[in-house]
């Protein structure tokens, strides 16, 4: 479609519309991180919370910095949203009516918007060199000063422009700055002003390959897309003046910017995309549930009442999207305790198990994960495995920790003979025991009699026990170690340890 084009179809709806517009932009450039799933959660919950209809929330991908670009990072950003439950209103691949939803798709949108402030003087070209810039890097570090253009290129003439175009010399194209502070008014930091012409001087925004920076490429897209509303990072905050001034230049009205808190590690340390923690692909994999991440964002952002921040409870998107407030995100550097992730996650874990509807999916998944450990969960019945999961969630994060090192014992032997401290008769005493069907609350007591009668002190009893049952020296009480396995499930384990035993003291 021709700008003209673009540009009726996006007045009409305007004009004919309230609804709110946001947009999440990604970098193609790796995984998406929690930070980056946090701006796009806000996005979604600001949209979706405006009534009376829900504002859209958009996908674009902002892949103008060619040269870091991953092959199917897009697709994958787009799919580990759905798999959160932010699923776009218009994407690359879903598409819809502001399309394309790529920005190497659309050059021809920024050229013309170059075109524009060039002929109105908001712009001008700029033939320096990358030796010169650099050596007037190098000169401003070396007076102490802040690294900014000289406008050395603003004072050419048409005539040696034209004559440095028609020899095909490379240029970029700068932005015409202010010499003087702009002011504007950020939805959660309230009233601000920075003076970019004294912080870096005037901001190239479109490169020599021909593909436009990051400050035009946002300010053309949020335009012709009618974006009313940007939430981001408040690294941005800064470059906020400079996009209203391509707002300004090109006679077009700005949407409104909100800038969400920077996120700190438990630490207060500054946060690192190359993190693989931080990663949420990394949590999916690993077996979070997306609830669990979805409300785990939350808490490093703020806009809900301090009493709703609580890891025992998990609000559902719904919810979450009711209850959220704008006016509650804080300014403050928020703070990212992992450990809060986990809770969330067995939170969510204790409430699909108390419900009839979640419980089979559950039993399913723990079946999956049994066969991956070559577990024959064939012969397990769904009653077993459901009990399991209920003794399991005051110890557990995730589902998959019931494979794990830490409680595969449940489901095989690990039998781990050569820490026994008690002699074979001792073991003899308590398997037979075990075979007359004891009473759970009366083994303890009968263990001790067991004890004093072959002259050994009772905690070697049962550290020995748990050996034999658990393959450990440390894990959950004895009792209720017994009574997971159940007693015909540790005769046999008693059984085969007294045989081990007896081979490996010949």
């Amino acid at each position: 479609m021709t700008l003209s084009g673009l540009w009726c179809r996006s007045m009409s709806t305007a004009s004919s519309s309230n609804v709110v517009r946001v947009r999440f932009a990604p970098s193609p450039t790796g995984h998406l991180h929690l930070g980056g799933f946090r701006t796009a959660l806000y996005n979604y919950l600001w949209a979706k919370s405006q009534g009376p209809e829900p504002g859209r929330f958009v996908l674009r991908i902002e892949d103008t910095d060619q040269s870091r670009l991953v092959p199917g990072a897009a697709e994958k950003i787009e799919h580990i949203l759905e798999w959160t439950g932010l699923v776009p209103d218009e994407s690359p691949l879903k598409g819809g009516d502001f399309g394309p939803y790529v920005q190497s798709q659309r050059l021809h949108l920024y050229s013309r918007a170059v075109e524009q402030m060039l002929a109105s003087g908001h712009a001008y070209r700029c033939f320096c060199t990358e030796r010169r810039l650099e050596l007037m890097k190098k000169e401003c570090v070396r007076l102490r000063v802040s690294h900014k253009y000289d406008r050395r290129c603003l004072e050419l003439s048409q005539s040696e422009i034209q004559e440095k175009l028609s020899q095909g010399v490379p240029h970029t194209v700068r932005l015409k700055i202010r010499p003087f502070p702009e002011s504007f008014s950020d939805l959660i930091y309230g009233d601000l002003s920075f003076n970019v012409f004294e912080l870096e001087g005037d901001p190239i925004i479109l490169k020599s390959d021909g593909f436009p920076t990051y400050h035009l490429a946002n300010v053309v897209d949020d335009h012709w897309m009618n974006i009313t509303h940007v939430l981001r990072g408040v690294e941005w905050q800064i470059s906020t003046p400079k996009h209203l001034l391509l707002y300004e230049a090109l006679g077009w009205i700005p949407p409104k910017f909100a800038h969400l808190p920077l996120i700190v590690n438990s630490d207060g340390t500054k946060m690192s995309k190359r993190q693989n923690d931080i990663q949420v692909e990394h949590y999916k994999d690993q077996g979070f549930y997306p609830e669990a991440v979805m409300n785990f964002a939350t808490l490093f952002g703020g806009g809900y009442e301090d009493k709703e921040h609580t890891t025992d409870i998990a609000l559902r998107k719904t919810e979450l999207v009711s209850k959220f407030r704008l006016e509650r995100i804080g300014t403050k550097p928020s703070r990212m305790e992992l450990q809060r992730l986990a809770d969330f996650n067995r939170t969510i874990l204790k409430e699909k198990l108390s419900q009839d509807s979640s419980r089979l999916s559950l039993v399913q998944d723990l079946r999956l994960l049994l066969r991956d450990v070559a577990v024959n969960e064939g012969e397990i019945s769904d009653d077993y495995l459901l009990r399991v999961m209920e003794w399991a969630t005051d110890r557990i994060f995730l589902l998959k920790e019931l494979v794990g090192d830490d409680f595969i014992y449940i489901w095989k032997p690990t039998l781990n003979v050569d820490s026994i401290e008690v002699e074979r008769a001792v073991l003899e005493d308590t398997l037979a025991y075990f075979k007359q069907d004891p009473e759970p609350d009366k083994i303890a007591q009968a263990l001790k009699k067991i004890a004093k009668k072959q002259g050994i002190k009772f905690p070697a009893l049962m550290k020995s026990l748990r050996l034999i049952l658990s393959g450990s020296k440390e894990g959950a009480p004895i009792k209720e170690t017994i009574d997971i396995l159940g007693i015909p499930e540790c005769i046999q384990r008693l059984d085969l340890s007294i045989k081990k035993l007896e081979r490996s003291r010949r």
